[in-house]
C-alpha cells in the first residue's frame, strides 16, 4: 500500500469532512434533550414487557419476512450470479441494489399497499443485486482445475454443482447467514413505513412517551439478532424458510387495477401523461432538479462525508475494545457486547430515536451512521488484530496501538470504510423520511403530495449517486492497492 498515497487520501477526506462540517446544521434544538435521554435510559434497564400486548406477533412477523425476503433474494441472486458476466446483468444488479429497501417499500406501498408482498419485495430486491454480485465473486474464486478433470459429456449444470458450488458451499452458507442478520434488520426497518413488523410498536411506544416499552422493544430485537447463530441451525432452516411464509399475516386484498394504474400511468412524468412535448418535460424535470433534487444532492453528500470519517474514527478508537493485543477476557466479552449493540441497531431506527431525543438536524443522523458503521469496522478490523502476532519485546500502551497494530490494520481498515462508503450513502438519503432535508425527504415529501413522478426521478437520481459513489470508492481501493475481499463481509 504506497504510504504518500494513503496519507494524501486520508488528510484529503478529513479535510473534506471539517468543510462539510462548517457547512452542516448541528444544532440541538430539543426542549430537555438529557431529560429524554435519561427517560430512555431508564426505560433500557426497567423495560416493561407486558405493554407491548402483540409484542410476540411483532417479532414473529419481523423473523417471517427476514427468511422470506432473505430467502427470495438468494435464489434470485444465484440465478443472476451464474449470468453475472453479461454487462447487463452487472448493470442491472448495481441499480437495484443501489436503492435502499425502504425505497423499494414506499414504492410497492402505493400500488399493493399494506401487504405481505410489499415487505417482501422491499428486502428480496436489492439482496437480490447484492447476493448476485457476492455470489459470483465466490465462485471466481474457487479452483477451475475439478471442472477441467470432469468427465466428458458432464453437462453445465453437473459442472456448476460438482466443480464449483460444491467448492464454494461454506462461504456461501456463511455469507447468506450474516445476509440473514442484515435481513432482521431491514424487516425491523419496515415497521416505520406501516409494516406489522418491530419497527411500528417501536414508533408508535415513542409517539406516546412509554419509553419503559421502548426499553423493552429495544431489548427483544438485541436478543433476537444476538442469539441468531443459536436459534437459526442448518438443520432446522429448511423448517423456517417453509413455515415463514405462512407467518406474514394477512393484508386487504390487492387491487390489480391500481397495480397496472400506479405502472403505466402514476409514475410516467406528468408532461408525457399530458401528451406535452419534450420541451415541456425538459422544463419539467429542470424545475424538480434545481428545486428539490439539487439541494437534495447536496446535503446526502454533505452529510455522508462527515458520517463516513466519523465512522473511520470510532472504527480505529473501538477497536481495541475486542482485540486480544489490548484487552483480557472478562474485558473482550464486554467491548464484544457493546460492539454487537452499535452494528445490531439500524441506523435509521437509531435516528429516530436520536431525533426524537435532539429535535430535527443532521447530528442525530451523523451520530446514527457513525455508532452503526464504526460498530461494523471496529468488529471487523478487531477480529483481524487477533490475527497478528506481536513480538515478545512489543511495547505496551498507545505506543503499541499507535506503533504496532494502527500501521498493520489501517490497509484493511481503509478497505472497509471504502467499502461502507456506498452503504452510508445509501442510508443518508433514506434517512430523509425522518425530516432531514436529504433526497429521501423530498422523495417522501414527493409521495405524500401523490405525485409519484416526481418520486421516482428523485430515487433513479439517488440510485444513480449511489453507484457513482460506489464506482469511487472502488477506484480509491485499486489506486492504493487495498484488498478487495473484504466486501462480502459487510451488509
Amino acid at each position: 500500500m504506497p504510504l504518500r498515497a494513503t496519507t494524501r487520501v486520508t488528510l484529503g477526506l478529513v479535510l473534506l469532512a471539517l468543510v462539510c462540517l462548517l457547512l452542516g446544521d448541528f444544532e440541538i434544538s430539543a426542549h430537555d434533550p438529557w431529560r429524554s435521554l435519561g427517560q430512555l435510559f431508564l426505560g433500557l434497564i426497567q423495560p416493561d414487557f407486558t405493554s407491548v400486548d402483540s409484542l410476540g406477533e411483532a417479532l414473529l412477523r419481523t423473523v417471517a419476512f427476514a427468511f422470506v425476503g432473505v430467502g427470495v433474494g438468494a435464489l434470485a441472486g444465484m440465478a443472476l450470479a451464474l449470468c453475472f458476466h453479461r454487462w447487463w446483468v452487472r448493470t442491472f444488479c448495481a441499480f437495484i441494489r443501489a436503492i435502499h429497501e425502504l425505497f423499494w417499500a414506499l414504492i410497492f406501498l402505493q400500488s399493493f399497499g399494506l401487504h405481505p408482498v410489499t415487505g417482501v419485495l422491499a428486502i428480496a430486491i436489492p439482496y437480490a443485486g447484492i447476493f448476485a454480485k457476492v455470489y459470483a465473486e465466490i465462485l471466481d474464486e474457487t479452483d477451475p482445475l475439478p471442472g477441467q478433470v470432469l468427465p466428458r459429456g458432464a453437462g453445465r449444470l453437473s459442472a456448476l454443482v460438482y466443480a464449483r458450488v460444491s467448492q464454494a458451499w461454506p462461504h456461501l452458507v456463511s455469507y447468506t447467514a450474516y445476509r440473514l442478520e442484515c435481513g432482521l434488520r431491514s424487516s425491523a426497518v419496515l415497521g416505520f413505513v406501516g409494516m406489522p413488523t418491530i419497527g411500528y410498536h417501536l414508533m408508535a411506544a415513542f409517539a406516546q412517551g412509554h419509553y419503559p416499552t421502548v426499553g423493552a422493544l429495544l431489548l427483544m430485537f438485541y436478543l433476537l439478532i444476538g442469539t441468531l447463530r443459536w436459534w437459526v441451525r442448518p438443520k432446522i432452516l429448511p423448517l423456517y424458510l417453509a413455515a415463514a411464509p405462512f407467518l406474514l399475516g394477512t393484508g386487504l386484498p390487492i387491487m390489480w387495477s391500481n397495480v397496472t394504474r400506479f405502472f403505466t400511468e402514476d409514475i410516467v412524468p406528468a408532461p408525457l401523461r399530458r401528451g406535452e412535448g419534450l420541451e415541456a418535460l425538459w422544463e419539467w424535470f429542470g424545475q424538480l432538479f434545481v428545486q428539490q433534487a439539487l439541494p437534495g444532492i447536496w446535503n446526502t453528500l454533505l452529510l455522508t462525508q462527515i458520517a463516513l470519517v466519523a465512522t473511520g474514527a470510532l472504527a480505529l478508537a473501538l477497536f481495541p475494545l475486542i482485540s486480544r493485543h489490548f484487552t483480557r477476557r472478562a474485558g473482550g466479552m464486554a467491548g464484544h457486547v457493546v460492539l454487537v449493540v452499535m452494528r445490531s441497531t439500524p441506523e435509521y431506527m437509531l435516528a429516530f430515536i436520536l431525533l426524537q431525543l435532539w429535535g430535527p438536524s443532521m447530528l442525530p443522523a451523523v451520530v446514527a451512521l457513525a455508532l452503526h458503521n464504526g460498530g461494523i469496522i471496529a468488529h471487523l478490523v478487531g477480529r483481524r488484530s487477533n490475527e497478528i502476532t506481536l513480538r515478545q519485546d512489543a511495547p505496551q500502551g498507545m505506543n503499541r496501538y499507535a506503533f504496532e497494530m494502527v500501521p498493520r490494520l489501517y490497509g484493511p481498515f481503509l478497505a472497509l470504510l471504502f467499502y461502507r462508503w456506498e452503504i452510508i450513502l445509501r442510508e443518508t438519503a433514506i434517512l430523509g423520511i425522518l425530516g432531514i432535508a436529504t433526497l429521501g425527504f423530498f422523495v417522501d415529501s414527493a409521495i405524500q403530495e401523490m405525485r409519484f413522478d416526481r418520486a421516482m426521478v428523485l430515487i433513479l437520481i439517488t440510485a444513480l449517486i449511489n453507484i457513482g459513489v460506489d464506482v469511487l470508492a472502488r477506484r480509491l481501493r485499486g489506486y492504493l492497492r487495498l484488498r478487495h475481499g473484504v466486501d462480502r463481509q459487510q451488509c
